[in-house]
């Protein structure tokens, strides 16, 4: 039997439209909306399409949106003085610094210069603190992690007591959503494993879980005979192997393909997300809800 698609591009849509009717009743009750600043340094193509990408969602939502765009060589200084200003900007509840930065900028230096109350993408010390403790101290869960925990809930799949296995552990996606999935409340408390590059026996490890949430970027890192059959398959890789002309553009665009050896997965698994339109929509989708959250935490609502 195929698995069941887990859509990002369906659940996006969902979410999008919560947020925007929120929007719109706060505006009405308070007469304030969600102030996004998008700081871009340079003009790195992936960085111009990713911020494009941002402002047309925000603007969408009825936001308050600013392209903040900088020349490739503002000093560090200079560039922390504008953080300092958004921190101060009452208008703003959200600030985002796209990353890459250029080589002589301490891109740590930068994201710790952002108020944590205005981090909605979850990277400063004090967020992940806060993400670590739990519960109500949680703000702003890192945008990616908090997508892949919405499509889990809104598929339906159950996570109490759920044996979660997450294969990577870096500090955007493995590690907070492991944190995620084995806190009290909905839509987790789970029992968590994380595997890496160091894990023996890793497709022992990958065969026990209910939820595999895959986060290696390594295509086709996780063969079939890894999958528990009805297992729920988390794809959260996005490799390019390759190029081919698109039917409707004739342009070259990239072929791309997840960790997962998604054709014959699908045939064991239970519900799985495809690469593309899984994972890759949600991470927007879900800085946009931090941002409208950072607002209701302003207004106490």
């Amino acid at each position: 039997m195929t698995a069941k698609l887990i859509l990002g591009t369906e659940i996006r849509e969902q979410i999008l439209a919560e947020v925007a009717d929120e929007v719109k009743q706060i505006k009405a009750n308070h007469g304030v909306v969600p102030g996004l600043v998008t700081i871009l340094v340079g003009e790195n193509p992936a960085s111009i399409s990713y911020v494009t990408l941002k402002i047309e969602t925000a603007h969408r939502l009825g936001f308050k949106e600013v392209q903040d765009s900088q020349k490739v060589d503002i000093t560090e200084a200079q560039l922390l003085g504008l953080i300092d200003k958004y921190n101060k900007d009452d208008s703003i509840h959200g600030i985002l610094v796209q990353l890459p930065l250029p080589k002589h900028i301490d891109e740590k230096k930068v994201l710790n210069a952002i108020d944590p109350d205005k981090d909605v993408d979850g990277f400063h010390p004090v967020n992940v603190g806060r993400l670590m403790i739990g519960g109500s101290e949680v703000k702003f869960p890192p945008c990616t992690p908090a997508g892949i925990q919405e499509m889990i809930v809104r598929s339906g799949v159950e996570t109490k007591g759920a044996e979660v296995v997450v294969v990577g552990r870096s500090n955007i996606v493995g590690k907070p959503i492991a944190n995620m999935m084995l806190q009290k409340g909905k839509g987790a408390n789970s029992t968590v494993t994380i595997v890496h590059t160091a894990t023996k026996n890793l497709d022992f490890h990958c065969k026990r879980a209910d939820i595999l949430i895959v986060a290696a970027g390594v295509p086709g890192l996780v063969k079939p005979e890894w999958i528990k059959p009805g297992a729920c398959v988390i794809d959260v890789g996005v490799n390019r192997v390759g190029e081919k002309v698109s039917e409707k553009t004739g342009k070259k665009i990239a072929i791309l393909r997840g960790d997962v050896d998604f054709d014959a997965a699908k045939e064991i698994a239970g519900s799985i997300t495809p690469v593309p339109g899984g994972v890759g929509p949600m991470t927007i989708t879900m800085l946009m809800k931090n941002t409208l959250n950072s607002l209701k935490f302003k207004l106490g609502i």
